[in-house]
C-alpha cells in the first residue's frame, strides 16, 4: 500500500544528532531501506521535517520505519494512506 510519512524532526535532538554526523547516516539509511517514489526535506512549522511517499508491504514494517525516527531524531510521525491520480480514478470507476 502506498503510503505518506510525515515527520517532524525534534530541533534540539536533531541538532546534536547533526553535530556527531548520525544526520546524514540515519537518512541514508532510512531511504534505502523504504526505496521511497518521493522524498521531500524541509523547514515546517519552525522545524526540519520529511515528507516520504513510498510502498509499505504489512503494517509489522511500522516499529522498523518508525523507531529510528522517535529514538534517534525526537520526530512526531504522521503515516497515512495516499493514491495518485490513476488510483483515485480507479477506485472512483469501482463505485459506479
Amino acid at each position: 500500500m502506498r503510503v505518506m510519512l510525515k515527520a517532524h524532526l525534534d530541533t534540539k535532538v536533531s541538532n546534536e544528532t547533526l553535530r556527531s554526523g548520525r544526520l546524514p547516516e540515519i537518512m541514508r539509511s532510512l531511504m534505502e531501506a523504504l526505496d521511497p517514489e518521493a522524498a521531500y526535506f524541509g523547514p515546517c512549522e519552525g522545524g526540519r521535517a520529511c515528507t516520504i511517499v513510498f510502498d509499505m508491504q504489512d503494517s509489522s514494517a511500522l516499529p522498523a520505519i518508525t523507531e529510528p525516527l522517535f529514538q534517534d531524531l525526537g520526530a512526531k510521525i504522521e503515516i497515512q494512506p495516499v493514491m495518485t491520480r490513476e488510483d483515485l480514478e480507479k477506485g472512483l470507476a469501482a463505485l459506479q
